[in-house]
């Protein structure tokens, strides 16, 4: 299928599942033309989900390799006229800098989408679960922080409870 194939497929779900299949199986030499090529489907909300996905689905990947700062500069340059892609972006360098406990900030934590808390809250980063704990946006990110650093110091999630 090429591209006026997947264009002309009147069904936008039918196309997400192609753009989903050949983000999973593009060269990283290929990658950066393909996700410029995706966003430019005219079904504006399914291109950004599919590339949403293949963007989470690399980072999470790439997240310790030392091929992610490069990766990451080539993927913002491929969604910067998608601010939300963007963020999703700079969310997900946050996320490597508290995972491989690199310089952060914890007002850029504070600032940042439920998506990022909660993925956070749920990590290993004793500082930042703290921080989630205490002033999470959510009840959600704040009860799974403070759930976090009960199994941390060996108490079950009863025990905090008494």
């Amino acid at each position: 299928m090429n591209r006026h194939d997947i264009l002309s497929a009147p069904d936008e779900h039918v196309r997400f599942a192609v753009y989903l299949d050949r983000l999973q199986q593009v060269a990283d030499a290929d990658e950066v033309e393909l996700v410029g090529r995706v966003l430019t489907d005219p079904h504006r909300t399914m291109a950004q989900s599919a590339v949403l996905r293949h963007l989470d689905r690399r980072a999470a990947d790439l997240l310790s390799d030392p091929a992610y700062e490069e990766w990451a500069q080539a993927m913002t340059r491929a969604t910067i006229d998608n601010p939300f892609l963007a963020r999703r972006l700079r969310e997900w360098a946050l996320f490597r800098a508290v995972t491989l406990e690199l310089p952060w900030r914890p007002d850029d934590l504070l600032a940042s989408s439920d998506w990022l808390q909660l993925k956070t809250a749920a990590g290993t980063n004793t500082e930042a679960v703290e921080i989630l704990a205490e002033a999470g946006r959510t009840k959600r990110i704040r009860s799974t922080a403070k759930s976090g650093i009960g199994h941390r110091d060996g108490r079950s999630r009863l025990s905090l409870v008494r």
